[in-house]
């Protein structure tokens, strides 16, 4: 298969997406920049297996390649960077039961780890143009970059839950990090939130309009003195075309709501509950919203990923990918995340049959199943992923 296309021609990567290729991945390389761009757009730019392979088998190449001072990442066309990954390979593997996902998930966490580590270790800036859509896996390969640009297309979220999964590809470490309870929410609910809110979160470094893209490429293009430093450089450029969103910010009128509920509660059963008895004017309808919203995803996963999300708070990065490598294999031994997909996105009859059926028939011994790892440390198949303080 032809997965990497390399071009030669010093066109701005924003032209890249109106070129006919059938190449998943297209690479050029200018000025000392590698322009890497997801090249699905038909499916949104959905990370498949042998994209994720490719992607890490490039950033090692280029992690010794001394004419690669920069990497930036971005998604073909104008309505999304990255929408996840192949769910429906993933659905075909799970109903199979034989475990074939698995190595879906080992190559996939190595890659979202190496992007995070990528600049402690090479020091080169891994930069995420994160315009459009991004969810999912597309949130793994943009999480770890220092610079995390959002522009006026951008609709990020989380929205495992919804398919019976838990939110993954370090979504652990990151929603952990975000303000107060604002990671708990968005993981739990899947909430899609823009640019403002993912600077307020912390989900987002910069925002650029997506009209400046030409402009801002031209001046990557222009970029010929890395003598203050390399970080410094691309920073200096990217503040040049910072701009704050049109839209405003709404997290930050909810927040003291958020907190109400989300935060310090014993358990999704009890977020529920807490969000039922909301008497505010200003919020009750936020509320009971997010009660019929809670209330159609999978009980289970509800409160591992509430368990999973505030555990992660004192765990390293590497940690985290550990756990999400143990809860993953747990959830499609579980087999609601198979049920959610086909309900979702196979059968579309929107009407999945979770097993328990409610919150209140989801035992604490359930849980505690889906964090004991299915291996000892030693045969981890994340045990190579190294542990250090700026991982932390």
């Amino acid at each position: 298969m032809n997965l990497t296309n390399t071009l030669s021609n010093p066109l701005p990567s924003p032209l890249l997406n109106s070129l006919s290729n059938t190449a998943e991945l297209l690479v050029e390389v200018r000025k000392h920049i590698a322009h890497l761009t997801l090249n699905r757009p038909q499916a949104l730019n959905a990370l498949s297996h042998t994209m994720i392979e490719e992607m890490s088998r490039l950033l090692d190449s280029w992690a010794n390649d001394d004419n690669i001072k920069a990497i930036i990442v971005r998604g073909a066309g104008e309505k999304s960077f990255c929408a996840g990954g192949d769910i429906r390979a993933l659905y075909e593997a799970g109903k199979k039961a034989d475990g074939s996902e698995h190595e879906f998930f080992v190559r996939e966490y190595e890659l979202n780890f190496k992007i995070h580590r990528y600049l402690v270790n090479t020091d080169k800036p891994y930069i995420a143009w994160i315009d459009g859509i991004v969810m999912g896996g597309g949130m793994g390969i943009a999480q770890g970059a220092p610079l995390r640009i959002v522009g006026t297309r951008t609709k990020m979220a989380m929205p495992e839950t919804a398919i019976g999964l838990f939110p993954d590809v370090g979504g652990s470490y990151f929603l952990s990090r975000c303000p107060g309870a604002i990671g708990l929410y968005l993981g739990l609910t899947g909430q899609t939130i823009k640019a403002a809110d993912a600077l307020y979160t912390g989900l987002a470094t910069h925002h650029i309009a997506s009209e400046s893209a030409f402009e801002f490429d031209y001046a990557l293009d222009e970029l010929v003195d890395w003598s203050i430093g390399t970080v410094p450089a691309l920073n200096e450029i990217v503040q040049k075309f910072s701009s704050v969103p049109i839209e405003p910010a709404t997290l930050p009128p909810l927040r003291s709501v958020i907190e109400k509920h989300f935060a310090h509660q014993k358990n999704v059963y009890a977020i529920v509950e807490s969000l039922e008895s909301e008497t505010d004017p200003a919020h009750v309808d936020w509320a009971r919203s997010m009660v019929a919203l809670l209330k159609k995803r999978s009980p289970t996963l509800l409160e591992v990923t509430k368990r999973q999300i505030e555990s992660a708070a004192t765990l390293s990065l590497a940690e985290c990918f550990r756990m999400e490598m143990d809860l993953v294999t747990r959830t499609f031994e579980q087999g609601d995340v198979v049920e959610g997909i086909r309900a979702l996105l196979i059968d579309k009859d929107h009407a999945p049959k979770f097993k328990p059926a409610t919150l209140a028939e989801v035992s604490i011994a359930n849980i505690d199943h889906f964090f004991a790892s299915p291996w000892t440390a030693e045969n981890h198949p994340l045990r190579h992923l190294t542990l250090s303080l700026s991982s932390k």
